[in-house]
């Protein structure tokens, strides 16, 4: 009768555990406005083709979740077993990514449910641009959003220009003014370049102060591409 009673006690402490978890985990609708097709890669989440114009994924993260990021690829093409290749934001050939992007490109980042119990998001040109993109919340009484909607990619200085895309400056130069691998890197001519065009987004690894947005947790959001 004991154990019987604990392994009841031990179901309903998990239903529990994942009713709450559910209840509390942030939707993120990514929508795809180009007009050509972009395959958004999400880590955690994995990945999907997103048609032109219209094609959507909604992709629920669990509370607590950090270190989190949602890009677009693009110029990709995949086998049925989902193996192959993208010309910008490459995860290892993968379709379903396991793991981060290839720059050049544009990054949505995020922590739920961190300090205070807020969440924490930015658009990051750190790692270059491919792709125009919008990140705002949609519930919660939070209504701050970010863009990045500007011609990078046509505006893009000689030496950073990519297939698809505008690299960042540590990519091609791999000096620590640029990568900021000591952390003691300030603004350049380059990060002003981003800057200037996308003035809410991360533009070099230290511009937190005018890049970092919070929200309460359990709020949701949407990425948009070309909004």
């Amino acid at each position: 009768m004991i154990l019987i009673f604990k392994n009841v006690f031990s179901t309903l402490c998990f239903l529990y555990a994942l009713c709450f978890s559910l209840a509390h985990a942030a939707r993120f609708v990514i929508t795809n406005n180009c007009p050509y097709t972009v395959w958004a890669g999400a880590v955690p989440g994995g990945g999907m083709r997103l048609n032109p114009r219209g094609g959507i994924w909604n992709l629920d993260v669990s509370a607590g979740t950090k270190g989190a990021r949602i890009w677009p690829r693009t110029g990709c093409s995949f086998d049925g077993a989902g193996r192959g290749r993208c010309q910008t934001g490459d995860c290892g050939g993968l379709l379903r990514c396991q793991a981060y992007g290839v720059p050049p490109n544009t990054l949505a980042e995020y922590a739920l449910n961190q300090f205070n119990n807020l969440d924490f998001f930015d658009i990051s040109l750190v790692d270059g641009f491919n792709v125009p993109m919008e990140f705002s919340p949609t519930s919660n009484g939070c209504t701050r959003g970010i863009r990045c909607t500007a011609d990078i990619n046509g505006q893009c200085p000689n030496e950073l220009k990519a297939p698809g895309g505008c690299n960042n400056p540590c990519t091609v130069f791999k000096t620590d003014q640029y990568c900021c691998n000591s952390g003691s890197c300030g603004p350049t001519n380059y990060s002003r370049f981003f800057k200037t065009r996308c003035p809410d987004a991360y533009s070099y690894p230290k511009d937190d102060q005018t890049s970092t947005f919070t929200c309460n947790g359990g709020t949701n959001y949407k990425v948009t591409f070309c909004p």
